[in-house]
């Protein structure tokens, strides 16, 4: 049996994920903040296909919570094949926004903060936590959520496109040091993507999302999901420390 760790499973892509992963037969712990929603899934997954499920809570954040909850996953499934770390949060704004010969407003210290903790730190703790078990059975694989932003930057997301581009640099350092025990790390960059936070924008945000994508859409979770799982097969077998841009054609747009 396969089992595939998906951090922020509650919902968007997380949950897309989950479910993806679960109609490919794999064992299912999906974790979040959001406890209520995690459990919510546990029967989606199972009628998907899981062969078990679970869902956590679990706070990346906390290098003690995560510790403690991937040594439960081990003891229920007896190991972990993949890690999708896809928990992730915004706080946008400008780093100093300027009107009329004065500051206006900057980016406070708590939205810093946070967007790194959650964004860089929950993907440093979750894979430093799992990484012992995937090297002591020989195979394993990490999949990070980056995004386009962490390839080209965004006006008012300071903290969240520089957590992104750490993910990349995260993703190339683990292939030099975990490749050697089997174990592949690769990152997907999503464009604009249909999730709840972005359907709630103003419409004409989003027709200029669409706009900005050749394809003429905004992706969806799904579309990510299977990019992920498909990373974690062996058709990507000899696929590692590479950044998947999955746009719509995105950066072409821009």
């Amino acid at each position: 049996m396969r089992v595939v760790i998906v951090t922020g499973g509650a919902a968007g892509i997380g949950r897309a994920t989950a479910l993806r992963f679960a109609r490919g037969g794999y064992a299912v712990s999906a974790w979040d903040v959001d406890e209520t929603g995690a459990a919510a899934l546990v029967p989606e997954l199972q009628k998907a296909g899981a062969p078990a499920a679970e869902g956590r809570k679990v706070d990346v954040t906390s290098a003690a919570a995560v510790d403690e909850a991937v040594a439960e996953v081990i003891a229920r499934f007896g190991r972990i094949d993949v890690l999708v770390n896809n928990a992730g949060i915004v706080r946008d704004s400008q780093l100093v926004k300027w009107k009329d010969g004065a500051v206006v407003s900057t980016m406070s210290d708590g939205d810093f903060d946070k967007v790194i903790s959650v964004n860089l730190r929950g993907v440093f703790n979750c894979t430093r936590a799992v990484a012992p078990s995937m090297i002591k059975q020989g195979s394993g694989v990490v999949l990070n959520a980056s995004s386009v932003v962490g390839l080209y930057g965004n006006f008012g997301q300071t903290n969240y496109a520089a957590t992104k581009a750490g993910v990349i640099s995260f993703t190339q350092t683990w292939a030099r040091e975990l490749g050697k025990f089997g174990i592949r790390v690769n990152a997907v960059a999503p464009g604009f993507v249909a999730t709840e936070i972005i359907k709630a924008m103003p419409e004409k945000v989003i027709a200029g999302m669409v706009a900005k994508t050749p394809v003429g859409r905004m992706g969806k979770p799904e579309d990510i999901a299977e990019a992920y799982f498909w990373l974690a097969s062996d058709a990507a077998a000899f696929v590692h420390g590479t950044t998947l841009s999955v746009d719509g054609g995105l950066v072409l747009g821009t």
